[in-house]
C-alpha cells in the first residue's frame, strides 16, 4: 500500500487514536479525493489491524469498547507491556532506540505545549517502537491491539486540567525518559519495574475517566428536610 493509500491509512488510524473518526466511506472517499475501492482496502487493513469492525451490509464502525473488552484490557495489558518490555531489552537495536529517544523528544515537546493529539500520537508510538524492539511476532499483534484502547481510554489524561493530572503527566514524561535509559543499558529489571509503575499511573488515569467522581449532591435535595425542622 503505497502513496495515497498508506496517507490514508495513517491518517485514520491517527483519528481513530484520537477519537475523531467517522469512518464513512462516502465522505472519507470525497475527503481525500479517492473512489470506494481504495478506501474500502484501506478499511479492510485497519480492521485486521483491530482499529475498525466491519459489518456485512452495514457501515464500518471503530471497534467498540464494552464490559468485557475493558475487563480484558486491563487484566492483559500489563502482562504484555512487561513481556515486551523484557524483549525489547534483548533485542534492541541501535537504529530503534534512536527512533525512540526522537519519538520521546516530540512527546516532551508536547507535553511542554499542552498539544493533546501530538501526545496521544506520540505516546503511541513511542510503545509501538518498544514492540518493534522486541521482535516478537505472537506478543506485538497484541500490543497492537491493546495500544488502540490504551489511547482512546486515556485520552482525556493528556488534557490535564489541574495541577495534580499535570503532575501526573510529567511523571509520564519522565517513565519514557526512564524506559529509555534502562533499555540503553540493558537492565531488564528496571524496564519490568518501569512498566508496573507506568502501567499503574495509566490505570489510575484511565479509571478516572471510565468511573468520574459522583456530583456533588444539589442543596435543594435537602430542602423537604430543612422545610420541616422549621415547621416543627
Amino acid at each position: 500500500m503505497k502513496g495515497g493509500k498508506q496517507d490514508l491509512y495513517d491518517d485514520l488510524k491517527r483519528q481513530i487514536l484520537t477519537m475523531e473518526l467517522d469512518p464513512d466511506e462516502a465522505l472519507i472517499g470525497e475527503r481525500y479525493g479517492l473512489s470506494r475501492t481504495p478506501v474500502r482496502d484501506v478499511f479492510r487493513r485497519l480492521a485486521g489491524d483491530g482499529y475498525l469492525e466491519i459489518r456485512e451490509n452495514r457501515r464500518a464502525r471503530v471497534i467498540p469498547m464494552n464490559h468485557e473488552t475493558l475487563r480484558n484490557f486491563f487484566l492483559g495489558a500489563p502482562m504484555i507491556y512487561a513481556a515486551i518490555g523484557r524483549l525489547a531489552v534483548q533485542n534492541v537495536k541501535p537504529r530503534q532506540l534512536a527512533d525512540l529517544r526522537d519519538t520521546q523528544e516530540r512527546f516532551r515537546r508536547a507535553s511542554l505545549s499542552g498539544e493533546a493529539h501530538a501526545m496521544v500520537i506520540e505516546n503511541n508510538r513511542f510503545h509501538e517502537i518498544i514492540g518493534e524492539m522486541s521482535g516478537n511476532a505472537y506478543l506485538r499483534p497484541s500490543l497492537g491491539r491493546l495500544l488502540i484502547d490504551h489511547a482512546r481510554i486515556g485520552h482525556t489524561f493528556f488534557r490535564p486540567k489541574n495541577e495534580d493530572m499535570r503532575r501526573r503527566l510529567q511523571l509520564a514524561v519522565d517513565h519514557h525518559d526512564g524506559f529509555i535509559a534502562a533499555i540503553a543499558a540493558q537492565d531488564e529489571d528496571a524496564v519490568v519495574d518501569l512498566v508496573f509503575e507506568h502501567w499503574e499511573l495509566s490505570r489510575e488515569n484511565m479509571e478516572m475517566f471510565i468511573a468520574p467522581r459522583g456530583m456533588k449532591a444539589d442543596a435543594r435535595f435537602d430542602a423537604p428536610a430543612a422545610t420541616m425542622e422549621r415547621s416543627s
